[in-house]
């Protein structure tokens, strides 16, 4: 599980945006948030809560990616149904979710499955993890990151 002050995973990703990032070494800070899947309601409102102030993260430097299980197709889809902004990479076979610690055992109505955790982290350009969000409630958490990205 990665924490605060951390070193992000040596792993590079590939985000909806064609850009590849290398998460221990990003060249720009990083907000990098693990959502479970697409087009389901808490999830769609995070991408576009981060979409819409995805211009003052852009301001601040920031590069911001979402990043599920979902395939690219899946994450191509959902862009296009809401109009995101925030590029979104596909963790498929489950590395970097399970690096990052965020592919828990969830429990819903009794029965115990593996999912995403909802998690948020903020990565220096230099690929230290300046803030972690774990176990993370949809409203308003955009907002928190941003203030956290602007100081």
């Amino acid at each position: 599980m990665v924490g605060e002050g951390d070193r992000a995973p040596a792993m590079t990703v590939t985000a909806s945006d064609g850009g590849n990032l290398n998460l221990a070494s990003p060249g720009q800070p990083l907000v990098l948030y693990f959502y479970p899947k697409d087009d389901t309601s808490g999830c769609t409102r995070e991408a576009q809560d981060f979409t819409a102030l995805a211009p003052e993260f852009a301001k601040a430097g920031v590069k911001v990616v979402g990043v599920s299980r979902d395939s690219m197709k899946s994450h191509g889809k959902f862009i296009g149904k809401y109009g995101l902004a925030v590029p979104l990479a596909s963790d498929e076979d489950g590395k970097i979710s399970e690096a990052f610690g965020t592919w828990v055992e969830k429990s819903m109505y009794g029965r115990k499955y593996m999912g995403m955790e909802r998690a948020t982290y903020l990565i220096g350009a230099d690929g230290r993890v300046l803030r972690a969000w774990r176990k993370v409630k949809v409203p308003n958490h955009a907002n928190e990151v941003l203030k956290a990205v602007k100081g």
